[in-house]
């Protein structure tokens, strides 16, 4: 897992740091991870959870809402409309970077913010809570009555969860204004409620309002024993494992805002946006990565592209005796090959790729020497050794399904007559 900065400017132009951490092999999935109202980006439970996603497969940006200071200054929380606007804008910035998060989490009053941000960001598919409250002014009640009424200028200190927390003015009004009930009664996103029964600073019945109120699909987790901060290592990798159990469900592939699967008879390939070299690969309506090795630079989490090139020789090789056995009724009954490439200076031509066949059946070795043969008349085959034209074009129209037709033709011609 690495963590990068991530910072950027907020909708009213503010710098807003945040950190982002990704996962070391394939991405599953992106998220955005909002913070309690007393913590930060770089809190322990922000950071335990955020981490331990990564470690899930699921890429989470933290942020740090406006008015959260450095560690060890007293916070001054701006407002809850301008966290919500944050979050809005920490998934513009993902998005631009190739990674819009297809899971918001929020912990504390940032998950009521994560369920007030998720009807304007249209990458969000799922939303999952942990420890926040049902009414938003729940906060209200940690503060104390002299957090309302602030005329300009004039702040409240009050002592929330161990920790002293200045509001001013405005920010009890901001609260109050908020309408959470009728937000989840039209969040049409899935929802993952998770909250301790022995939280002391947001209760129990604050989860039964939020789950209560929203509609299906949703799901409630009790974190049984856990402190309302996740102070407990085991709690928040618990929290991080269910939330990307669940997530995979709905956001796996989502995630990243990607465009319908290429058309048949074409690889589509495009940036991640992790690390420098990771690629996603769509065809025949599959996904997966391709990339390079760690030692020069990559994240390891797929096939090389001489890999992926490898692998369509061993595919048509295997597919190509299967269809020569069946038509000549040879009892073979499993066929795998490895290959391995590999770039011999001063040899013409410089690659080779050496290709060791397993055959497994009750033939006799003049079949099997003319399955030997018969691996050599596959299309891929053919094309390496004969050489292929390259042509580019901007913007290149999707290739006819009749190429794929031709391909199993060569496959017929390998294996007819012979």
């Amino acid at each position: 897992m690495r963590t990068e900065p991530f910072d950027f400017d907020g909708a009213d132009g503010r710098r807003v740091r945040a950190r982002l951490d990704r996962p070391d092999g394939q991405v599953r999935a992106w998220a955005l991870f909002a913070h309690c109202f007393t913590c930060g980006k770089d809190n322990l439970a922000a950071t335990r959870i955020s981490r331990a996603l990564a470690s899930e497969g699921v890429g989470t940006l933290r942020i740090d809402f406006a008015g959260i200071g450095e560690a060890g200054v007293t916070p001054m929380p701006a407002g809850f409309s301008v966290d919500v606007g944050d979050l809005v804008a920490a998934a513009a910035h993902m998005a631009r970077h190739g990674c819009a998060p297809g899971l918001l989490v929020g912990h504390s009053l940032g998950g009521a913010a994560a369920i007030a941000a998720a009807g304007d960001i249209d990458s969000v598919k799922a939303v999952a809570t942990i420890g926040a409250p049902f009414d938003v002014d729940h906060v209200l009640k940690l503060l104390g009555p002299g957090a309302e009424g602030l005329a300009h200028g004039e702040t409240h200190v009050a002592a929330v969860g161990g920790r002293p927390v200045s509001v001013g003015a405005g920010f009890a009004e901001d609260l109050k204004a908020q309408d959470q009930r009728s937000r989840l009664e039209t969040l049409r996103r899935a929802l993952l409620v998770l909250h301790s029964p022995v939280d002391q600073i947001v209760g129990v019945e604050e989860a039964a309002g939020i789950f209560q109120a929203a509609r299906h699909p949703k799901s409630f987790v009790s974190l049984d024993r856990a402190d309302h901060l996740l102070s407990d290592p085991a709690d928040a990798a618990y929290a991080a494992a269910v939330i990307a159990a669940w997530a995979g469900r709905y956001v796996d592939d989502m995630a990243t805002g990607a465009a319908p699967l290429a058309a048949d008879g074409v690889v589509r390939v495009s940036e991640t946006g992790a690390g420098k070299f990771q690629v996603r690969v769509e065809a025949g309506g599959a996904r997966l990565m391709a990339d390079e090795p760690v030692s020069v630079g990559g994240l390891a989490s797929g096939p090389t592209p001489y890999e992926l090139v490898a692998a369509g020789l061993g595919a048509c090789t295997v597919m190509t005796l299967r269809l020569y056995a069946e038509k000549k009724g040879l009892p073979l009954e499993r066929a795998s090959v490895e290959v391995r490439h590999e770039r011999q200076a001063g040899q013409t031509p410089p690659d080779v790729f050496e290709r060791t066949l397993k055959l497994e059946g009750a033939f006799d070795e003049a079949q099997r020497a003319r399955l030997f043969e018969i691996a050599d008349k596959c299309p891929v085959h053919r094309t390496l050794e004969g050489g292929a034209r390259v042509v580019t074009r901007a913007d290149a129209p999707a290739l006819p399904a009749p190429c794929e037709e031709e391909h199993f033709r060569e496959m017929d011609e390998a294996c007819a007559g012979n």
